[in-house]
């Protein structure tokens, strides 16, 4: 285990103890890495940001349920300070057979050896779009609704 100066496991062993109890399906001890005032913020879709150790419990709960084989893996990480941030991969499957996995990153601050804060930016992996589709999608969103441009006469 990593320690910092004052003898606290550092961010990095924090994470190392939450992917093993997630790999695991160790749902208590997964909870137990976060700090009952934990502050989750999704800046790609603040309505999902939440605080607390229960929804953490709650929302593990039911992947664990759904996606029985689910594993984390740590495809990078870069600390400074209290602060890791954290490149992740989830992939399992859904309990009908359809492959889950999201991927990206997550920068956690932690203190006293738990993690207190998180931004969250993991996303579902898109198997079936291509460039092509997402410039499509994306001018879409920009012009719907847009009148036509008027004829100059």
């Amino acid at each position: 285990m990593t320690l910092t100066d004052d003898g606290e496991a550092g961010p990095l062993a924090v994470i190392n103890r939450l992917l093993e109890a997630t790999n695991k399906h160790d749902l208590e001890s997964l909870a137990a890495c976060f700090a009952p005032g934990y502050v989750n913020e999704t800046p790609a879709h603040p309505t999902r940001g939440f605080t607390g150790r229960d929804t953490i419990r709650n929302n593990w709960e039911q992947l664990f349920t759904g996606v029985p084989d689910i594993k984390a893996h740590l495809l990078a990480h870069s600390v400074s300070g209290s602060t890791i941030w954290t490149e992740l991969q989830l992939k399992g499957a859904w309990r009908d057979g359809t492959p889950h996995e999201m991927t990206g990153v997550i920068i956690f601050g932690v203190d006293g050896g738990i993690i207190s804060s998180a931004r969250f930016y993991l996303e579902p992996v898109e198997k079936a779009a291509t460039v092509d589709d997402t410039a499509d999608r994306v001018t879409h969103r920009v012009t719907h609704g847009r009148p036509a441009a008027q004829p100059a006469q």
